[in-house]
């Protein structure tokens, strides 16, 4: 378990919400409702209502289901019929559509506003509920005239732009189950996730922009296409205005007249959509969620944790081939407009996403802890030259925000802001931990855990600890978790995931202290994902590319988080005889990363290693690798004999302390 620091016994409050704010908050409404309803004694607080949400789930989800207005075709026997994990059965006998709540405002105010897009111009483009009304009415019209129906796949290759969210919406509104990648993954990575569902629609885009550059993908998507036999059509979205290549239709002629939506009304647990994990030993899994627990969990948290309601414009920097993405269209459910921004994160301008803020009215604003600490170190203060003064939340995620990402928000960003770290996994699609708007916001630390989120901190013993970093598991279960694998017909490799470690307690992989306080800090993954700006990539996607180049043997690739908010992510690599590791096959190396994997996740550093350790097994020891660069000794990381070369242990031991004793002079 990771030597980090215990949290201090009283650390800085940094925000307390007024009596007014505590009072206009959902929650609240929401917690003095529940209690009316049930016959029950008001809660005290907070904590009394999280107690009682895992304490009585049957209870706390039916109450969502109540406050909410869920609109059930046909009504549930009940709402937990089992609750061992993993296979927990929830509102057994319901059918409902995702789409059918998403639309609900464009009902009754089909001239608001319920998208605002932007891309790397910063000029904001408005689409009404009732325009979104009729995209998604019309694309839903076009699947169906495919065949296209409950249980058929989508797939999308799209960024984050309006046509991927009228895409997302259709398919749920005829059953079809949407899967999305972004265009800046490379075709293999792409294929990697989307043969393995066997689309029958493909959705692309000719190319994006990033960075002032214009990033034609035709070529991507043309490979694409090739390794795909299943599919039936594929849909052109000109983004960059090239025409639709032959035996593809384009976007426009997909979505035009007038139709009435129709939506399928599906089983709970009817699959909604198709998320991929990030590959870390092999071919990504393929994570399946279903209508009825994303319906709830994204209404429960949007509501109640961000406080969104119809009067916000919700923004959070993701692309497509993120789960926050997927939360993000979610704020279309409680009838807030949402802002899709379509680019680089620092383009022009370091300051650009809080540009995006400004020129949209955002509301409640999301990004990334790295990109709050990138801010910071240079020296923006957004506070005295952007008008922030409608955001009043400010959320992130992607990986833990340090104590100086918090202050830099107070007292450069936006002075009087609630700040909502939020802590989860693509595996929910949603949060563990993370924002109360009635709670104070202590430095470093996450308000709190979330509603219907029976999170504790174990040891090595599976005890709960308090104050003392453990392993963040779940001991009961949410509505949210997958409800399968795609091609997991035994549920192996779905139990193997969480389960394995503690059978029956879902264990997430994440380092977490449990404070006495009821806050948490988050120290960092206990498995090998990458996460780059919250984008999770796993290392096989890397090695796959790396490797094919002659010149290289063997990788070893690690994301290493350190103190005060930093991300090294260096590659190590074994050159083939005779090849020595020089500035042009560095260059190459980038390259060949930033073009068949993703731009995101290319090194920091390069170095030259003489082998990469392995387990007697075979796998590459990446966990270990990566404890010794954080500076834990090698008795700590890793038992030796566990070790197919242990002297390789040494060598990696000693380029740690080489990095800790000075600057690098290895890449």
């Amino acid at each position: 378990m990771p030597a980090v620091p215990e949290p201090p016994a009283a650390p800085e409050v940094l925000w307390r919400p007024s009596e007014e704010r505590v009072r206009a908050a959902r929650i609240t409404d929401f917690a003095t409702r529940t209690a009316e309803a049930r016959g029950i004694d008001p809660f005290t607080d907070y904590a009394d209502l999280w107690a009682w949400s895992v304490a009585e789930p049957e209870a706390f989800w039916a109450s969502v289901c109540a406050y909410f207005d869920v609109a059930f075709s046909a009504p549930p026997t009940r709402v937990l019929a089992d609750a061992a994990m993993p296979g927990a059965v929830w509102f057994p006998g319901a059918r409902l559509n995702y789409a059918r709540h998403a639309l609900r405002r464009a009902e009754t105010n089909p001239d608001e506003t319920a998208i605002v897009h932007l891309g790397e111009a910063l000029d904001p483009r408005e689409i009404t509920w009732g325009e979104l009304r009729r995209l998604v009415a019309a694309f839903a019209h076009h699947l169906r005239g495919l065949g296209v129906g409950p249980g058929d796949r989508v797939a999308a290759y799209l960024p984050n732009i309006p046509e991927a969210v009228v895409a997302m919406l259709a398919c749920a509104a005829v059953g079809a189950v949407w899967s999305s990648c972004a265009p800046d993954f490379g075709a293999r990575s792409a294929l990697d996730r989307l043969r393995q569902i066997e689309p029958a629609v493909l959705i692309a885009v000719d190319g994006y922009r990033h960075a002032g550059k214009d990033i034609d993908r035709r070529g991507e998507v043309a490979a694409i296409v090739r390794e795909l036999p299943t599919l039936r059509q594929t849909v052109h979205v000109p983004l960059l205005g090239h025409a639709a290549p032959e035996g593809a239709v384009a976007w426009g002629d997909t979505v035009h007249g007038d139709h009435e939506v129709a939506y399928e009304p599906v089983d709970f647990d009817h699959p909604l959509w198709i998320l991929y994990s990030s590959g870390t030993t092999g071919l990504p899994k393929a994570i399946v969620h279903g209508h009825g627990g994303i319906l709830l969990e994204h209404l429960k948290h949007n509501a109640l944790h961000l406080d969104l309601g119809p009067a916000d414009r919700f923004f959070w920097f993701t692309s497509t081939g993120w789960m926050m993405w997927n939360l993000l269209v979610g704020g279309l459910l409680v009838g807030s407009t949402i802002v899709l921004y379509d680019g680089s994160p620092a383009f022009p301008d370091p300051d650009t996403q809080w540009t995006v803020a400004e020129r949209t009215g955002t509301t409640v604003f999301g990004t990334s802890a790295a990109y709050l600490m990138a801010c910071r170190k240079h020296g923006l203060r957004p506070r005295e030259t952007h008008d922030l003064s409608r955001v009043r939340c400010v959320g992130t995620t992607g990986s833990p925000l340090p104590p100086d990402g918090f202050r830099w928000v107070y007292e450069d960003a936006v002075p009087d802001v609630w700040l909502a770290s939020v802590s989860g996994g693509t595996d929910v699609c949603s949060g563990f931990i993370g924002g109360v708007p009635t709670l104070p916001v202590y430095s470093g630390e996450l308000q709190a855990r979330l509603l219907g989120c029976a999170v504790e901190a174990w040891d090595e013993e599976g005890r709960p600890v308090t104050d003392r970093v453990g392993e963040l598991v779940l001991t009961a279960p949410m509505p949210s978790m997958p409800t399968m694998f795609w091609n997991d017909p035994d549920t192996s490799r779905y139990t193997a995931s969480y389960f394995d470690t503690y059978p029956g307690v879902w264990r997430h992989g994440d380092w977490i202290t449990i404070t006495s306080r009821g806050t948490a800090v988050v120290h960092g993954r206990s498995d090998s994902t990458l996460n780059r700006q919250g984008i999770r990539m796993g290392s096989a996607d890397i090695y796959e590319a790396v490797e094919r180049l002659p010149e290289i043997t063997e990788s070893l690739v690690i994301g290493v988080e350190q103190p005060g908010g930093d991300y090294w992510m260096p590659l190590f690599v074994v050159p083939a005889p005779g090849v020595r590791l020089d500035d042009a096959l560095r260059t190459r190396i980038k390259d060949t990363i930033r073009t068949q994997v993703s731009p995101r996740h290319v090194p920091d550093d390069i170095i030259e290693v003489p082998g990469v350790p392995h387990t007697l097994t075979g796998k590459r020891l990446e966990i270990p690798i990566k404890r010794l660069l954080q500076g834990h000794a090698a008795a700590e990381a890793v038992n030796p004999g566990s070790v197919d070369n242990p002297d390789l242990l040494r060598y990696y031991a000693g380029l740690a302390a080489e990095r800790a004793s000075g600057p690098d002079e290895t890449a």
